[in-house]
């Protein structure tokens, strides 16, 4: 079988969803020549068990990336282009995000805010930064380290939308879901489910715009699942939710851009 992709970037990889989808992925048979593991403070006590994984697997890279720190996103892209050289990046996985349970009595905006800010805004930063820093803009004319790297992988795609090629994959939630709203019986958790919402949203808008330049964009559900964000009440071991989502990641194509699909490659209503 061959490798999902030649070089992986995970957001918020120091734990949960994040460090299992880099445990697995390092530890696959045809693992990534570049699995980047991203998180606020990978060198810090909070990634020790990125640490750990990482001295275990040499295709893993430690980066210090903060999803809404503009600056930390640019000097992430930069140690990504070090160590690609001319290779470029393919798959780009926005796993990171935070949860609220405030119900509309607790609510204050600030909160509100500070979710949306990781949730909804942090994801399409990345993308933004990377694609802007790639060269979708300035082909041929651009000079920063990596620039012509990550352009070279970004249009390769175009013959066909893949994981191995070209794709962003938003870690999403089936609590985003208008068209579930009412039928899943959880806590309001406005913050939380609206910040999903949006970010379902600017996966449809990435797809739509991304497509004809070869990059697949899908949202992923990844049930819920016991991590310290979903709790020990959760229904799915993290081991279990990751090996269904990377089986789902293998099978995509062109077909599946725009898509809002679960851990087992289900369609959910948007």
């Amino acid at each position: 079988m061959a490798a999902l992709a030649r070089s992986v970037l995970v957001t918020g990889s120091n734990r949960g969803i994040g460090l299992e989808l880099v445990r697995q992925l390092a530890a696959s048979p045809r693992p990534p020549q570049h699995i980047f593991a991203t998180c606020r403070d990978p060198k810090g006590p909070r990634g020790k068990a990125l640490q750990e994984l990482a001295a275990q697997h040499s295709s893993i890279k430690l980066v210090q990336l903060d999803t809404v720190n503009l600056p930390s996103i640019q000097g992430a892209m930069q140690a990504v282009g070090y160590h690609l050289k001319d290779q470029g990046l393919n798959l780009l996985i926005n796993n990171a995000g935070i949860s609220s349970h405030a119900t509309l009595h607790s609510l204050d905006s600030q909160e509100m805010l500070d979710v949306f800010a990781t949730n909804a805004v942090g994801p399409l930063q990345v993308v933004k930064v990377y694609l802007d820093l790639s060269g979708f803009s300035c082909l041929g004319r651009c000079s920063p380290v990596g620039i012509r790297n990550f352009c070279h992988s970004w249009s390769q795609g175009r013959e066909g939308l893949s994981c191995s090629r070209a794709a962003v994959i938003n870690i999403s939630s089936k609590l985003g879901s208008l068209g579930l709203c009412l039928r899943v019986p959880e806590a309001p958790m406005y913050p939380y489910r609206a910040s999903k919402a949006a970010q379902n949203m600017v996966t449809r808008c990435l797809a739509a715009e991304l497509q004809d330049k070869g990059i697949l964009c899908v949202a992923i559900h990844p049930g819920w699942v016991k991590t310290d964000m979903g709790t020990e009440q959760a229904l799915l071991t993290v081991e279990h939710s990751v090996r269904g989502i990377l089986t789902v990641l293998a099978s995509l194509s062109q077909d599946n851009s725009g898509a809002f699909l679960d851990w087992e490659g289900n369609s959910l209503p948007w």
